[in-house]
Formats: structure tokens, C-alpha cells, sequence
């Protein structure tokens, strides 16, 4: 059978440390981040034009997923949206258990710069692993791209947000670390807003269950009751 090999042209630098807590589509919080270019593709002579374009699509490998090469292929999975009960079929789905681990997400651009000697494209609303091998990237193109009457199946409404609170003890916390400038604003909206989307598996109902998250560099315990989302514990 015919395969591809595909060249990584840069790593997605993210605060999103592990696959929990990431949010399940591109575009629901607006954390940002950058992807570092690599090799004969770190040179802002490839971006020349990116600036007329607001969005980029993204396409990059699912390099976290444990086992991926040696498992059969699944011809069904569970969708957290439908619950992690019922199965359909896995192009029904973004599932990263799939046979080719590629991923497809669409981020605004901020802007495209030279750090030392390194270029970085900086983007916003991405859902990628920090470390996660970019493939390459395309201009979101509106008039083709948008299709303003598609059918989305069981993904076709927004999730529903939750709101989160901070703890007395977290509270103090959060402002120690503020106080130290190892926190700043900016970086908790973006954990309040990834709380918000609940990242527990769908079949987690426990009230009192401790669940815990990392996320730029920060070690949260939180737990989820009803619609609210409780922070317990930063560091």
C-alpha cells in the first residue's frame, strides 16, 4: 500500500502540558501560542503575504497518541459529545484514532516574527499539545472555506460553558502567584475559560471527584458539580 512521508516544519509551543483539558475543537478559548519553525523552513521569506489573511488552517500529527502504529484500525469510536457511550463510525468523527494521525484546525493569525533565530507564528484558538509536529500551513480562505449552511450531526451547537468559581484557598493562591509574576491575567481568562468547557470524560458524573490539570505550567485541581466549575488548588 502507498505512504507518505511527511516533513515536520515546526513544533507548536502551547500551554496545554497533557491531552486533558484541551479543548475538543479549535476556536472555543482563545489561548494563544506560536509555532517555532524548524530547519529549511525557519525563514519569514515562506510567510511573505501571510499578513493579508486573518486565519490559517493548521495540519499536524497526533505524536501523543500511545500505541498508534501497532493498533488495528478501529472502524468506530466513542465521541465525548454523544456521551463516551455510543460508538459510530470514525470518520463520522475527529477521533485521533485514525488511520492516518493527522490533525486539520483553523487559528486566527496574530502575527508572523523573528525571535533570535528563530520565526514564530504566532496564532490564537488553537486545541494543539504543546510539542505537536506542525505539517504545514494554509491560508483560511473565507469565501470557499465558510460554509454558512452546513450540518454539523451531533457537533452542530457550541458546548455549553459552565462557570467557574475560585475557592478561598485558591484565590489566595492565584494572587500569591500574581503578586511573584509567575501568573499573569491573561493566562488565568484562559484556564477560566478552558474550565468552563468541563474537561472531564462525559461519563464522569462524580460531584466530589478531584480532578487535576496542567496548563501553562501550572498544576490545578478542580471539581465540577451541576454547572459549576470549582477551583480548588493552583501552584
Amino acid at each position: 500500500m502507498f505512504g507518505l512521508n511527511l516533513p515536520i516544519i515546526g513544533y507548536m509551543h502551547s500551554p496545554y502540558q497533557e491531552k486533558f483539558g484541551i479543548p475538543r475543537q479549535p476556536n472555543l478559548v482563545k489561548v494563544e501560542s506560536y509555532i517555532e519553525m524548524v530547519g529549511d523552513y525557519n525563514t519569514l521569506l515562506a510567510f511573505e503575504g501571510i499578513e493579508a489573511f486573518s486565519h490559517l488552517w493548521l495540519i499536524w500529527q497526533f505524536h501523543d497518541n500511545k500505541n498508534q502504529e501497532t493498533q488495528k484500525f478501529r472502524p468506530q469510536v466513542r465521541p465525548p459529545r454523544l456521551g463516551g457511550n455510543q460508538k459510530i463510525g470514525v470518520f463520522a468523527t475527529r477521533s485521533m484514532y485514525r488511520p492516518a494521525p493527522i490533525g486539520l484546525s483553523a487559528v486566527q493569525l496574530k502575527k508572523v516574527e523573528k525571535v533570535g533565530k528563530s520565526v514564530r507564528v504566532y496564532v490564537q484558538g488553537s486545541d494543539l499539545l504543546n510539542g505537536t509536529p506542525i505539517l504545514d500551513i494554509k491560508p483560511y480562505i473565507q469565501y470557499s472555506d465558510a460554509v454558512m449552511d452546513a450540518r454539523s450531526g451531533y457537533a452542530q451547537d457550541e458546548p455549553i460553558r459552565k462557570k467557574v468559581i475560585w475557592s478561598d484557598q485558591a484565590a489566595m493562591q492565584r494572587d500569591q502567584l500574581v503578586k511573584i509574576r509567575s501568573l499573569d491575567v491573561q493566562t488565568i481568562l484562559e484556564l477560566q475559560e478552558v474550565l468552563s468547557l468541563d474537561p472531564r470524560p462525559a461519563y464522569q458524573t462524580d460531584d466530589e471527584r478531584e480532578y487535576g490539570i496542567l496548563f501553562g505550567g501550572l498544576n490545578i485541581k478542580f471539581n465540577a458539580a451541576d454547572l459549576m466549575i470549582t477551583i480548588l488548588h493552583i501552584e
